[in-house]
């Protein structure tokens, strides 16, 4: 948002219009920057390595326990740590763990109570043991293979013997401040993930671009460079020999790191903690993250309500405008199912306030009754800084709970909106169990659905220590500029914490540490420094805010975090933060949400039509085309840039009604998704790879995505378009706009599909059962609309299978899981056997969808071969009649020849048997025989 203080230091010094000379200069430095990765064929020597002096498996399978002694140290980024421990543990068949840390002193790590997972043996900790005398270590699919002098070690597959990790490409290095490792990798591998960034080139990582993690508020539209996010982990896809095989490794650590990626090696430069990789098996894009979920978190379920549309704004000057804005969606008849209020609804910018005169609390909980009782929702928005306010309760409590970071001994100081604040310690359990009372409070002030946690890399407009000015106020009154720092403050640079011996590419120019945020050498808890914590802020915010919300009514948490970790997903959504309306924002915008697929966290989206400055009607039209599909699906925009609401231009109103309008009827198979995406990490918009790896064409498309595994979604993403290239795996595909209308792919050639303004190219791919409902203007209203079942057969298909699926539940239960009476799952099956069509159900846990009175209404089957003559519908053995008792009739089955895209004569049969009562709880089965043509 452009309440992001990033965006806010360009404005100081540009108008929102253009380019300001700190984002010019960012530019620069990180093009600069790129060129030093080209020129790193291999990383400079700063250290000598290690030796293995000892390795022993423990007796209890417990794993392998080695000791390490530096083999010289030097003197570049501190002096060399000279005994390490290496432990070595296959955790389950397909992931296995290799920690290296001090021999002797305990290090920083990620808290175990923050991310659960298994504790390895302390430094120092004796075990049960006996000497190891093989040098490779197998269990599953991954074998750990080591050699001793100097000390180096792999990971390759058992099955091909594909090597997926070897550490023997450069020297370990690991010394207080300054960690290095590399790894070979081959020319086929193609990696994805190592974010959060704007990558320009796509979802797959280049070759020599920078890639730096370190939490930063720095916008979203400065290319290449650590942004929000912190997310150590690749996905590594190769095809070989025809096969393809995926793999995943994760640096499990929360310190500022560079990683240098040249194409044919990978090196990791950290500046602290520790070295804790896990390998996950896969071999499958699916398979790898269903094991990287398993181990961070699955996953957190959504309530069905936050798979509508969403709208918001940073200048909703009161409650009367947001008023207008919901009857705006409502009288153009756009779906919205949930209004968000940015800082407009605080008392000068505090947290859990509400400003009394433009949102007084009686006419806010009587809006709030009003859309309630339509189904829809209420979020806003908190920062993190608490402000300095002796008359302020929730400062007033946290100062007697003493829950602030502090900075020696004393809070720390900085400046957000409301001026003055202190930051929250989430790492202190009194800080939480404050956090926790505090959104309960607010709760019972106002009872918003969920809450949106903004800010917390941490943004901070100042740097350094600061004090309270003395010669005049802060915040500034009246201040047009209230983003630029008014304490008085001096830079920190006195410590080896506040000024590392190496510095990481932070903010793609190399600043400070805690350039804009928390000092790092201030304190949490307990003593943990703010440099080894610092990317952890907004996760432990995550977990605060969601056993807050969770424990309120007990309904399920929707919370929406900037700031996110590993295993983040599992509490939170996310957007991607303060991006442009501009057209290369919106081709930028997939790539993001493809990575945070991969990275856990599937519940994603950008600021549809750009947060600032003013989209064009063009591209908003274009942007909501595409962000119809996007998890997470909301419009949103800072008060500097004009109204852009999806009904202020009548062109984007009818492009919403349309691509919304497939949403709200594809909602049973998004909120199936988030069902899958918690069992087992699936993303729901997944890179077109995840469902064809063998297809090697797709391994770089960044302008297509899918929807789950079979919906393809290929948006205009260029000016004045009316047209689209668009790739396809080979296959049918249909137009779910118009299932006349098929593309048979046989190859990688690009098709052209007519793209006029107000229309949206998405198909499904055949083999497919997709479950859809009628649609509606919030999700309450489409939910319990009858269902249509769409059956994909390949083209002209004579022969072929289908299937699908559809979970529904009561979304307000905090677990997302089947139970009987709480939720039903029901399975879908179709085949064609040369004129003979059948389609059945398998029900597991019916009660449910029996009780809500779910009812399916239409079978629409693609793709046959044939005609109508002597068409004779069964249901459950028996002929098929409408609710009146007739009997069934050829007028009941509609036939549509369905034409191929290209200019082919071909055709096919689509036939739609309506007027059906089938209980989406019970089991039917539907058989018809077709006419053959001769």
């Amino acid at each position: 948002m452009w309440r992001s203080s990033g965006w806010r230091r360009r404005m100081s010094s540009s108008s929102s219009s253009s380019p300001s000379l700190l984002h010019l200069a960012l530019c620069c430095v990180t093009t600069l920057f790129a060129l030093h990765f080209c020129a790193a064929a291999k990383p400079p020597k700063v250290g000598f390595g290690y030796r293995l002096v000892s390795i022993e498996e423990s007796t209890n399978g417990g794993g392998l326990i080695g000791y390490l002694q530096v083999k010289q140290s030097t003197s570049a980024y501190g002096p060399d740590i000279p005994h390490l421990r290496l432990f070595v543990k296959h955790e389950t068949q397909d992931r296995l763990r290799v920690h290296i840390t001090d021999a002797e002193e305990q290090r920083w790590e990620v808290p175990y109570d923050l991310l659960p997972r298994d504790q390895p043996p302390p430094p120092g900790a004796k075990a049960s043991s006996s000497p190891f005398t093989s040098s490779e270590y197998a269990g599953g699919d991954l074998i750990f293979s080591f050699t001793s002098d100097p000390f180096t070690f792999a990971v390759r597959r058992k099955s091909n013997g594909q090597t997926l990790f070897d550490s023997s490409y450069g020297t370990m290095v690991f010394k207080d401040q300054y960690l290095e490792i590399s790894t070979h990798l081959p020319k086929t591998a193609a990696l994805y993930g190592l974010g959060e960034n704007t990558q320009p080139g796509g979802i797959r990582l280049r070759p020599n671009d920078p890639y730096t993690l370190y939490t930063t508020d720095i916008s979203a539209i400065n290319l290449n460079t650590d942004l929000y996010g912190s997310h150590p982990v690749y996905m590594d896809l190769r095809n070989e020999g025809g096969e393809a095989t995926a793999h995943a490794v994760l640096l499990l650590n929360s310190n500022g790191m560079d990683v240098f990626y040249t194409g044919s090696s990978l090196t990791y430069k950290v500046i602290g903690g520790l070295l804790d990789f896990y390998f996950f098996a896969g071999p499958s894009p699916l398979a790898v993250v269903d094991q990287y979920t398993t181990l961070i978190g699955r996953p957190a379920p959504m309530p069905y309500w936050a798979l509508g549309f969403h709208q918001c704004r940073w200048g909703y000057q009161n409650l009367s405008v947001v008023e207008g804005v919901v009857e705006g969606y409502r009288n153009a008849q756009i779906p919205l199912d949930v209004i968000w209020n940015d800082d407009d609804h605080m008392d000068a910018a505090k947290d859990f306030t509400l400003d009394p005169v433009n949102y007084p609390r009686p006419k806010l909980l009587e809006f709030l009754d009003r859309i309630h009782s339509r189904g829809m929702k209420y979020i806003v928005l908190i920062d993190p800084g608490i402000a300095v306010n002796s008359s302020y309760g929730v400062f007033q409590r946290g100062m007697a709970k003493d829950v602030f970071i502090k900075y020696q001994g004393k809070p720390y100081l900085a400046q957000v909106w409301p001026g003055p604040v202190y930051f929250p310690d989430y790492l202190n359990p009194d800080g939480v169990s404050w956090w926790i009372d505090e959104i309960a409070r607010f709760h019972e002030l106002v009872p918003v659905d969920g809450l949106w946690i903004d800010m917390n890399e941490a943004s901070n407009f100042c740097t350094g220590k600061c004090e309270l000015p003395t010669n005049h106020s802060c915040p500034i009154p009246g201040s047009t500029t209230p983003w630029v720092c008014c304490l008085d403050c001096k830079n920190l640079t006195d410590t080896r914490w506040d000024d590392p011996p190496y510095k990481i590419n932070a903010s793609g120019s190399r600043a400070p540490l805690g350039f804009k945020t928390i000092a790092t050498s201030a304190t949490h808890y307990n003593g943990i420094l703010e440099y080894n914590a610092h990317s952890l802020y907004g996760f432990s915010q995550a977990i605060a805010t969601h056993k807050a919300l969770q424990g309120l009514q007990g309904k399920r948490p929707f919370i929406l975090s900037r700031s996110t970790f590993v295993g983040s997903g599992a509490l939170a959504a996310h957007w991607t933060g303060d991006n442009k309306g501009t057209w290369d924002d919106l081709r930028y915008s997939i790539s993001t949400m493809l990575n945070f697929g991969l990275f856990g966290m599937p519940m994603v989206g950008s600021d549809i039509c750009g947060f600032y400055p003013a989209p064009t009607e063009e591209l908003c039209n274009r942007w909501i085309e595409l962000g119809a599909f996007y998890p997470f699906s909301r419009d949103h925009a800072n008060f500097a840039s004009p109204r852009q609401e999806l009904y202020q231009w009548e062109s984007v109103a009818e492009s919403a009604r349309n691509a919304l309008g497939l949403r709200y009827k594809l909602l049973p198979y998004l909120y199936t998704l988030n069902y899958e995406a918690h069992a087992t990490g699936a993303p729901m918009a997944r890179p077109v790879f995840f469902s064809f790896p063998n297809f090697t064409s797709s391994y770089g498309l960044s302008t297509q995505f899918l929807l789950g595994a079979s919906v393809m979604v290929s948006p205009v993403l260029k000016k004045a378009a009316t047209s689209v290239k668009a790739m396809f795996p080979p296959g049918t595909w249909y137009s779910l706009f118009d299932m006349t209308k098929a593309v048979v792919s046989q190859d990688d050639r690009s098709v052209t599909l007519d793209a006029p303004l107000n229309a949206v190219n998405a198909h499904v791919y055949q083999n497919t059962i997709l479950p859809l409902q009628r649609g509606g203007t919030n999700s309450k209203e489409a939910r319990t609309t009858p269902f249509t079942l769409v059956v994909a057969f390949p083209f002209g298909a004579t022969q072929g299978d289908a299937k699908g699926c559809v979970y529904v539940d009561d979304d307000e239960r905090p677990e997302m899981k089947l139970a009987e009476g709480e939720a039903s799952y029901i399975e879908f099956y179709a085949t064609v056997s040369g004129s003979t069509v059948k389609v059945w159900s398998a029900v597991e846990m019916g009660a449910f969808s029996l009780e809500k009175g779910l009812l399916i209404e239409k079978v629409c089957v693609l793709g046959l071969q044939g005609n109508g003559q002597g068409l004779v519908v069964e249901v459950d053995g028996e002929p098929w009649a409408d609710a009146a008792g007739a009997h069934f009739t050829e007028s009941h089955a509609v036939m549509h020849q369905a034409k191929l895209e290209g200019g082919s004569k071909r055709t096919s049969m689509i036939v739609e048997v309506g007027g059906l009562s089938l209980p989406l709880g019970k089991t039917f089965s539907m058989t018809w025989k077709m006419g053959i043509n001769e």
